[in-house]
């Protein structure tokens, strides 16, 4: 396996002239397909949770049966660290593109395992055992993508568009849940019917999910390793990732303060989004997948542009502005939206959340591989990351229908708010990293 990974390594490790702006662009693009079609795989199942609870959870209530799969999806986040740091590691020891690569086939192997398992009702508890088995991979596979992909974004990108490439990256993140909930709109409206989406149709996303996954790989294969980590060159190689990583402590718990309220934030009005607006606010599935869809569009085409403005100001104005207005709005925009029964009304509140939360989406990528120097950035950005994600992201579904059950679901929302102000406060003393960059420093 090391052998192998060497080899790889080296030819990669070939001498390049520098990129053109078009090579640049194209390898950014390969990078974030790959990112969408990676993502689409976890989203696939955020979207057909709905449908397929009820095979895998049987003889209990459909809100018993949603908290349970909420359970198995925050259980893939536990185990992102894991990923974090073993493809961190490979992104840091041996180049950025095997890492990618690497953790878009284990992607193919957990959705693969979901498409293929047997329900409940043919094998009994086995069932739900290899739903948490096939989680487990994904949620591997996310942690090491995330760190791999960011770090590999920074560095491709040009040092005057780093802020609108990660808002591009932060597209094809939103994007992979887009085209779940496209295809879940499509078959619902077109193809199944809602007894043959909860019978057999789920399994569709999770069949095209893995053969994509599959896709991507080949996709990175041909990428163009970065300038950065060939300059880290031999030295990257000799030194011990995992142990000088701790040397930038301080930037690692920035890390941690940073996404905690940007990443409790993206998955309330993501993964959340979906089954509040179908359990909590009642509309029907038809209106809560429009609804989600819409405003998900509304998300993508404010990451560019959030990400175009940071380059013009700084990082830091952006974050503020979605710390103060996230501590400020979320409670006012969870309770109003639960009390409404305009599906257009809830579209627009959600618009209006994404206006927020996209000071800190669009600039996340970018924001975490400034603090850090090129031998170890893969490491520094996807671990402490994922530990957060696991956390306070990945949770998100967990608690908010914990709340639920226990009869206080307006709880949730003082929760959220609370995550959003603790990173608040570490926005305050951050320093602006558009300034203070370690992209070129490179041991």
């Amino acid at each position: 396996m090391t052998a192998s990974l060497t080899t790889a390594a080296q030819a990669a490790d070939l001498p390049r002239a520098p990129l053109t702006t078009a090579e640049r662009v194209k390898a950014i693009l390969v990078g974030s397909m790959g990112n969408l079609i990676e993502w689409f795989d976890v989203y696939a199942f955020a979207a057909f949770q709905l449908y397929f609870a009820p095979s895998f959870f049987v003889g209990v209530e459909p809100a018993v049966q949603q908290f349970l799969a909420s359970l198995v999806f925050a259980l893939g986040f536990i185990l992102r660290p894991l990923g974090g740091v073993v493809f961190g590691w490979l992104a840091d020891k041996y180049g950025r593109r095997i890492s990618l690569m690497m953790s878009v086939l284990l992607m193919c192997f957990g959705s693969g395992i979901i498409a293929l398992t047997p329900t409940a009702y043919t094998i009994g508890v086995a069932a739900p055992i290899m739903l948490t088995l096939a989680r487990v991979l994904q949620g591997i596979s996310q942690g090491g993508e995330y760190g791999a992909s960011a770090t590999y974004l920074a560095e491709i990108s040009e040092p005057h568009r780093r802020g609108f490439y990660s808002g591009v990256w932060y597209v094809t993140l939103i994007g992979g849940q887009v085209c779940a909930i496209l295809l879940l709109l499509i078959l619902q409206n077109v193809f199944l019917t809602d007894a043959q989406l909860k019978d057999w149709g789920w399994r569709i996303p999770f069949v095209i999910g893995a053969l994509l996954a599959v896709y991507a790989m080949f996709m990175r294969k041909d990428m163009h390793e970065t300038e950065h980590f060939h300059a880290a060159g031999a030295t990257a190689k000799e030194h011990a990732p995992m142990r000088e990583i701790l040397k930038h402590w301080k930037a690692l718990l920035l890390v941690v303060g940073v996404t905690i309220g940007g990443t409790s934030a993206f998955y309330t009005y993501t993964t959340y989004m979906q089954k509040f607006l179908k359990l909590s606010v009642k509309l029907t599935d038809q209106q809560t997948t429009m609804v989600t869809l819409a405003s998900l569009l509304v998300a993508l085409i404010l990451q560019p542009t959030y990400g175009a403005i940071s380059d013009k100001i700084g990082r830091k104005p952006l974050l503020i502005w979605f710390g103060v207005m996230g501590t400020l709005c979320t409670y006012p925009l969870l309770s109003t939206l639960q009390t409404t029964k305009s599906p257009f009304v809830a579209f627009l509140l959600i618009a209006a959340a994404w206006a927020i939360v996209s000071g800190y989406t669009s600039i996340t990528a970018v924001i975490k591989a400034e603090m850090f120097p090129t031998s170890v950035r893969a490491l520094g950005v996807g671990v402490p990351y994922a530990l957060t994600v696991a956390l306070f992201g990945g949770t998100v579904d967990s608690v908010a229908q914990f709340f639920k059950l226990q009869g206080h679901e307006d709880w949730f929302y003082w929760y959220a708010t609370a995550c959003i102000f603790i990173s608040l406060c570490v926005y305050i003393s951050l320093p602006d990293t558009k300034k203070t960059s370690k992209m070129e420093v490179h041991h």
